[in-house]
């Protein structure tokens, strides 16, 4: 499999090996394969396959360069023990109309790590398909989860540094308890005062420093990433679409062949690109929800076919969602452009330079065809938690709500019967102080390690053993710097 970059300034291919080394394109574009896998989806099988399974088929279309055997290998090691539930992603039973994928049985609660457990032993095959002796920094941007994931993934990797910049203030008391509580020699986690957009367009720039890059290499090092930017992060999320069907199958829920809408909550937009990239596999998906926080760019973005992320910046009771600059919206744009990569380098410069971007009637068009989007504010969100505990005590996260109230919106308002499933990307016990408000209209007297507690006693639950986990790490300081200051900090770090 080759790959190319979406923005076409660079003309050479790379071996997937070198695409989920590389992370970003140079010319700041991303990588997207050259000629789309066009597979045999067993979609008869799916019901009978394990999670496991269907992930070595996954990846074996996208990353061919790689044997069956190092495959399986990545697989056993990424969705073992590790999991609280060994189908790894089980789909809940119908909740007040709807079913809910369930992603956060993983180490760190959330749906990050899915990939974020396969692409660390996808990067060590790689480095070693390559003959690649650098030491890999990965270096990445979060609202949350995707740091706290990484490093967790990468913990102690030979080979590997991590280097996580979040944002100051603009993260759950849990996900800083697990970034500051994460333990490994090779990992950095530092503050910005900023938001998650500062974080990310700085570690862009740094990505596509040239001067910055020759010194690391002159050092033995090289830039990757963990985030959704990097193909070997995206590609694992198909897995979950292709589970989610095989299991309504296998219960009877649906017939094989039925159609089925996913509802996403999203905001760097990975996570539903790998449900679009999944029908494009065969999946019989009608229609893609794109759910959005306050900070609903993309729901403007879908409905009226402008991108401005000029706009009012939110933080709200769905952080890992605040998000205006949605990087993995390039890769679908590439797409419904026909692959036009002048096109797409022409979009990205009016979004840098202008802040926004229109795209052509044509384009719109083909995305009405896959997308619908809607919104939820805050006080929806805590409206949502507790419609569905109250109509099913079944209890979700703020970002999972944020997804199940626009599912409603949707319904509500569109004579659809297609069944429709929602991603829960966390779990409730990750944003304990939210879930509990919502559920008791009282606001939480504590935070962190006390509010699970609280809302623990609340709900008469068990805690499970990754949840549990969070009260036996210790922690160190936090650190805070400008944004200015990530490269000097970056340069410390590696001691350049």
């Amino acid at each position: 499999m080759q790959y190319r970059s979406t923005r076409g300034q660079i003309t050479e291919t790379l071996n997937s090996p070198q695409a989920v080394i590389q992370g970003l394109a140079p010319d700041g574009g991303l990588f997207v394969p050259v000629n789309f896998p066009q597979v045999d989806l067993p979609l008869p099988n799916l019901a009978t396959m394990s999670y496991q399974a269907i992930a070595e088929l996954v990846l074996g279309w996208f990353f061919d360069d790689l044997s069956k055997d190092q495959l399986h290998q990545i697989v056993q090691g990424a969705y073992g023990s590790q999991w609280d539930d060994a189908t790894i992603a089980p789909l809940s039973k119908e909740h007040a109309g709807n079913y809910y994928l369930e992603l956060f049985h993983g180490p760190t609660l959330a749906f990050k790590d899915i990939a974020l457990q396969v692409l660390p032993r996808l990067m060590q095959k790689a480095l070693t398909i390559e003959k690649n002796s650098n030491e890999i920094i990965i270096l990445t941007a979060t609202s949350g989860d995707t740091g706290t994931a990484s490093m967790r993934g990468f913990s102690d990797q030979d080979g590997t540094r991590v280097i996580v910049f979040y944002p100051h203030g603009g993260v759950s008391p849990v996900q800083l308890r697990q970034m500051l509580g994460q333990r490994g020699d090779n990992l950095t986690a530092i503050a910005i005062e900023g938001n998650f957009d500062d974080a990310q367009t700085a570690v862009k720039t740094i990505f596509n420093d040239q001067s910055f890059n020759d010194q690391l290499l002159a050092n033995g090092f090289q830039f990757s990433s963990a985030n959704s930017m990097n193909i070997g992060r995206l590609i694992p999320q198909i897995v979950y679409y292709l589970s989610a069907y095989g299991q309504l199958v296998r219960r009877g829920d649906i017939k094989l062949g039925n159609e089925v809408n996913f509802t996403v909550p999203t905001g760097n937009f990975g996570d539903i690109l790998a449900g679009y990239y999944a029908k494009k596999l065969g999946l019989p998906i009608n229609r893609l929800i794109c759910a959005s926080d306050e900070n609903n760019v993309l729901t403007d973005f879908f409905n009226t076919g402008h991108y401005d992320r000029q706009r009012p910046f939110f933080l709200t009771n769905s952080p890992a969602m605040d998000i205006l600059v949605s990087s993995n919206l390039e890769r679908l744009l590439f797409d419904i452009y026909d692959e036009s990569a002048p096109s797409i380098n022409q979009l990205m410069e009016q979004l840098k330079n202008d802040g926004k971007y229109s795209i052509n009637a044509g384009a719109r068009a083909k995305l009405h065809t896959h997308f619908n989007a809607g919104f939820a504010t805050q006080q929806e969100v805590q409206r949502e938690i507790k419609r569905i505990y109250q109509q099913d005590g079944y209890v979700i996260d703020p970002h999972t709500a944020v997804a199940s109230f626009v599912a409603n919106e949707y319904y509500s308002a569109n004579n659809d019967p297609t069944p429709n499933v929602i991603i829960s990307t966390a779990s409730p016990y990750k944003f304990p102080e939210t879930v509990y408000q919502a559920i008791t209209d009282k606001q939480s007297p504590v935070t962190g390690l006390y509010a699970i507690t609280e809302l623990r006693q609340l709900l008469k639950q068990p805690l499970s053993p990754n949840v549990q986990q969070l009260f036996e790490q210790s922690q160190k300081n936090e650190q805070v710097i400008q944004p200015d200051q990530m490269k000097p900090t970056i340069r410390q770090i590696l001691q350049l």
